[in-house]
């Protein structure tokens, strides 16, 4: 029974993922249709444009948490960040805050003004 189980399951599995795939793109395509023409005016899908608006959405807005990170990487920077300086000692941690203030270069604080800076500063450097 078991030998039966493992070896079915190279069938099974990409079927259910296929089956998976094709009901959430005919809900996708249902719901355009049947909201989006008289929300905001734009044409019906059909089922294979639907399943490209849905493959999109996944790439562009990631596949959701699975026991690690979710979203998209463009999303993730903010946990990435808080798992690198928890892995730091105060004394690393302090030192990165410096450095990434000195990288930054004080920007955005309104007590320096970068006019005076650039009075100061030969041709050279201005272009």
């Amino acid at each position: 029974m078991k030998n039966t189980l493992y070896k079915g399951r190279f069938f099974f599995i990409p079927v259910g993922i296929a089956a998976i795939i094709a009901l959430v793109s005919f809900v996708v395509m249902q719901l355009w249709n049947n909201l989006l023409p008289d929300i905001l005016h734009v044409g019906t899908v059909t089922y294979w444009q639907a399943m490209g608006i849905f493959v999109l959405c996944k790439i562009l807005f990631g596949f959701g948490p699975k026991g690690g990170r979710g979203g998209a990487p463009w999303m993730r920077r903010k946990q990435m960040m808080q798992e690198r300086l928890a892995g730091m000692t105060p004394e690393e941690r302090e030192r990165f805050k410096d450095q990434m203030k000195n990288r930054f270069g004080g920007w955005c604080k309104p007590d320096k003004d970068w006019r005076e800076e650039w009075k100061k500063a030969p041709i050279a450097e201005k272009e």
